[in-house]
């Protein structure tokens, strides 16, 4: 696997927001968002510093994507503000999001290498078709995620394991500083989940700050710097050692959570409020 940090990156316009030197790569603060006289997120307030990985843990429904999608600038809060190295979300091209596989239109004719170009569009401004630069960029993100060979592949023809990589390979191409991933590991075994967390290894090294939601709250507190446990509202932000209590799984899941306390550990057995998320795939 090629690292990260060897990449070359073509000259491009200057068509994003600076960063203030010195703020966290994402603050948030007392953010709610409600419409339909529901509320999916309450009172949510983070700081996250470049090159952690955090991990948001939570049952069904408890805003995981919502809150992706309002540090991505796609939702609009409905009170609070989110900031990204120091400013708003507009304006932004280093934020990358991943969506949950299931959300993707797979029978799209369009092959791997043109999905990553897709990333690089943000950089290249309006009118501007990509060059050989450009194309040789792609082609290094692909060797980072050992997607190259795989370049005219059709997306449809891909595993689950090789569909994330190729997603990160697009957020590569972006430059993003900020890759918040929806579910990467749902539906993949052991060895491709264990791909996708050697290619967040590169990223951690090239200083690429990472936030993915998951229902693993094993591989978070293996895997991950920090982890969120949230239900609407933030109900522990830390260490997962500090986080994953008894009192405040409970409050999170509640009946849906069966815990058994085993000397110092607690023993989570099952969550049921979670959707099958079906068989795994091999990448």
């Amino acid at each position: 696997m090629k690292s990260s940090s060897e990449l070359k990156k073509p000259a491009l316009l200057h068509l994003h927001v600076d960063h203030q030197p010195g703020t966290p790569i994402l603050e948030i603060s007392a953010l709610s968002l409600r419409y339909d006289g529901v509320t999916a997120l309450e009172d949510v307030s983070l700081r996250v510093h470049t090159g952690e990985r955090v991990a948001v843990i939570g049952p069904n429904g408890a805003g995981k994507s919502t809150l992706f999608k309002v540090i991505a600038g796609v939702l609009s809060p409905s009170s609070g503000e989110v900031k990204i190295a120091g400013y708003m979300p507009g304006g932004h091209i280093c934020i990358a999001y991943l969506p949950q596989r299931s959300q993707v239109d797979w029978t799209f004719p369009v092959n791997v290498a043109d999905v990553v170009m897709m990333g690089r569009i943000g950089r290249l401004g309006f009118f501007r078709y990509p060059k050989l630069a450009d194309w040789s960029y792609v082609r290094q993100c692909l060797q980072v995620v050992d997607l190259e060979p795989l370049a005219k592949r059709q997306i449809n023809e891909l595993s689950g394991g090789q569909q994330q990589r190729m997603f990160i390979a697009r957020a590569l191409a972006q430059e993003a500083e900020l890759m918040l991933m929806d579910e990467p590991f749902t539906g993949l075994d052991g060895p491709s989940q264990a791909g996708i967390l050697r290619i967040l290894d590169e990223l951690r090294q090239r200083g690429v700050t990472v936030l993915a939601s998951t229902h693993d709250m094993n591989l978070a507190a293996e895997h991950f710097d920090r982890v969120v446990l949230l239900n609407r509202r933030v109900l522990g932000f830390g260490p997962p050692q500090a986080v994953f209590t008894t009192e405040r799984l409970m409050q999170a899941y509640g009946g849906h959570l069966h815990l058994i306390e085993a000397g110092d550990e607690t023993l989570v057995l099952g969550d049921t409020c979670c959707d099958d998320e079906g068989g795994a795939e091999h990448a």
